[in-house]
Parts: structure tokens; C-alpha cells; sequence
């Protein structure tokens, strides 16, 4: 089984895929994407998405990540996805889920879904341009507003020359809402030989477990269940415990530090209640905390209150 960490936009960003490989169980990390028009970026624009590119694509702990690019015209992606590659990253992926409206608005992420063909010559142009030993893979929903071309678009993403595929289980319209349609991946993968993830919805062991079996997956991808459950690859791999509140509150606290310190200090408070929207869900002493919290701007002050 491998365990990939998800690209979230806005999330998780080079410092939360530090502190999430840390805590371990994850096999590969997916960067938010790096958004292609019409022309190469510069460097800049990878290393600020992807900083590990930096320290030859790995995360301090040594877990290799990938840059994912976002974007409709199949010679400018080839073009960045050779840029990436020749900058450390490990292997290409595409985006093909992005429900962003803005996104989506500018022929961009899951919109792309409606044209099966655009698939097929996005993947063809970046697998014919990065070389032969490094991977090119895609993530996609079931469909745009419904799932009728799911199997059509896997099919296209394969014979284009895919590595692998991850799906997300919903439509862009079905957004984030439960369930997720993990038997949908399984009939994608009856009609393909791509190797696929399964994507979405996995919050504990039980849910990975069902997850696998209804997809007929093995290797799965986890996005707001590890930020819910910073240590949930662990406790899907190893049967871990999950982790305590307080190791939580360490975890936090130690975020801070990096933020301070580091290259985003200005972002932290923002960004820590943004992920207590998530660990709410799993913690029941986040409400009370986050009510304490919610109001506060300096980073020292959060970090006070967490220590106490």
C-alpha cells in the first residue's frame, strides 16, 4: 500500500507537507498546483510553491514530492513539465479536479472533464516531453456536473501514456459533500490497467479500509482526513493510536514556530485557525480552543493560549 499526501490549494503548502511527513506514513507529497497559461515560468514560481525543489524534491524527512501542474494548452504544460523536472521534481502530475469556480471558469482543473480529447492531448504533449524514467500522472473527479464520461476520461488519460491516476470519488458538483463514490473507482478500473489511487472521504482506519474494498485500491490519498488526523497515514499503515490532544497541541505549537520564524510568519494565525477548521472534526477540545483563538491576530498570542 502507498500512502500519497493530496494537493490542497491554499493548505497545504511546504511547510504543513514538513510537519505531515514528520509525523510519518506518507510515501509521496503532491504540491498545489502551479498554474500554466501560455508561457514557461520562471524558477521562482516552482520554488515558491515547492521549495523542496531546493534540497533535490524531498521534504526534510526525505519524502519525495511532486509538482503538479494546472492549465488547458498541452505544449505549455509539456514545456513546465520539463522545467519541473529539470529542477528535481519527483515525476509530473496533472490536475484534472481543481472544482474551483474560478478555476474552472478559465478552462482549467475539472471543467476539462466535458472533453475527453483535451485529456488525451494534454497527457500525450507532457509524456512525450519529460523523459522516459520520469512519471507522469493525473488526478481527476468522476465527472464535471455528472459521471457519465468517467471511464471515457480514465481511458483517454491511459492511452495518452499515464504512469497512474488518482481519482477523487465525486463529481465537481458533488464538490466535498459525503459520500464519496468509492465503487465508481472500481468500475474505472475494470475497463482500465492504469494504476489508480482512490481519493476522498477517508477520515479514519474503518474509512480506508471500506474505501479500498468498494475501489479495488490499494494505494490511497489522503487530503483533509490528515489534517483532521495529522498522524491518520499512521494509524491506516501501522494501526497507530490516533493522536492525543496533547501531542496535538505540541504539534501546534511547533507549527508556530516554523511560521514565525520561517518564511510566513505574517500568515500564522490565519492559517492555524484555518486548520482547526479541520481538527474539529476529530478533536472535541479544538471548539473551545478555536472559540479562544478566533479573534486573536499575533502568532504569540495563539501560541500562549495553546500552551496553557
Amino acid at each position: 500500500m502507498k500512502i500519497v499526501l493530496a494537493p490542497m490549494e491554499g493548505v497545504v503548502d511546504h511547510l504543513m507537507r514538513d510537519m505531515l511527513t514528520r509525523v510519518g506514513g506518507f510515501d509521496l507529497c503532491v504540491t498545489e498546483f502551479v498554474r500554466v497559461v501560455d508561457q514557461l515560468l520562471p524558477p521562482k514560481v516552482f520554488y515558491r510553491l515547492c521549495p523542496e525543489l531546493k534540497t533535490d524534491g524531498l521534504t526534510p524527512n526525505g519524502t519525495p514530492v511532486k509538482v503538479q501542474l494546472l492549465g488547458q494548452e498541452p505544449d505549455w504544460l509539456a514545456e513546465n513539465a520539463v522545467r519541473a523536472i529539470e529542477m528535481g521534481s519527483h515525476g509530473v502530475d496533472l490536475n484534472f479536479g481543481c472544482p474551483a469556480k474560478t478555476v474552472n471558469k478559465s478552462k482549467g482543473g475539472a471543467v476539462l472533464l466535458k472533453e475527453p480529447e483535451a485529456l488525451y492531448q494534454i497527457v500525450s504533449a507532457v509524456r512525450k516531453a519529460v523523459p522516459e524514467d520520469q512519471v507522469v500522472t493525473a488526478k481527476m473527479r468522476l465527472g464535471f456536473e455528472d459521471k457519465t464520461l468517467a471511464i471515457e476520461n480514465a481511458l483517454a488519460i491511459e492511452s495518452a501514456g499515464a504512469d497512474s491516476l488518482v481519482i477523487h470519488a465525486r463529481t465537481k458538483t458533488e464538490g466535498y459533500k459525503p459520500p464519496a463514490y468509492w465503487d465508481w473507482i472500481a468500475k474505472i478500473k475494470q475497463q482500465t490497467n492504469i494504476p489508480i489511487i482512490a481519493n476522498g472521504e477517508i477520515w479514519n482506519k474503518s474509512d480506508a479500509a471500506q474505501c479500498q474494498q468498494q475501489s479495488n485500491c490499494q494505494d490511497i490519498m489522503l487530503g483533509r482526513g490528515a489534517l483532521a488526523l495529522p498522524n491518520l497515514a499512521n494509524v491506516i499503515r501501522h494501526d497507530a493510536a490516533p493522536m492525543s490532544w496533547q501531542e496535538l497541541k505540541l504539534l501546534l505549537i511547533d507549527y508556530s514556530g516554523y511560521e514565525i520564524f520561517g518564511d510566513k510568519g505574517r500568515y500564522y494565525p490565519n492559517r492555524i485557525k484555518q486548520w482547526f477548521g479541520y481538527l474539529r472534526r476529530q478533536y472535541t477540545e479544538a471548539d473551545t480552543v478555536f472559540e479562544q483563538i478566533r479573534t486573536l491576530r499575533q502568532a504569540e498570542e495563539i501560541v500562549n493560549i495553546l500552551q496553557s
